[in-house]
């Protein structure tokens, strides 16, 4: 879990510099096409991390869920992990 805390924390903050980068396009009237592909790439960026934690979720805590009877939880949680995925 810590690497992949370790790995998270760095996708974060490859993004956070991203959005000051977009930031200052913005402040220095940048073409509005590349503003708009930066953007897109935070929105990927994000999507990315989103699914490596779900996928971290499902794997670690559901599975633990399971592996101690708590079938009810576990599938609550899945459609949970099911209904965020599909906002």
């Amino acid at each position: 879990m810590q690497a992949n805390k370790l790995k998270l924390t760095r996708r974060l903050k490859i993004l956070e510099g991203q959005v000051r980068g977009i930031q200052n396009m913005v402040d220095k009237n940048a073409y509005c096409i590349d503003i708009i592909t930066q953007t897109s790439a935070i929105k990927q960026g994000l999507s990315n991390i989103e699914d490596a934690l779900l996928e971290g979720h499902l794997g670690h805590c559901v599975v633990n869920q399971i592996k101690s009877g708590q079938n009810d939880k576990a599938i609550h949680e899945i459609l949970k992990v099911y209904k965020l995925k599909r906002k």
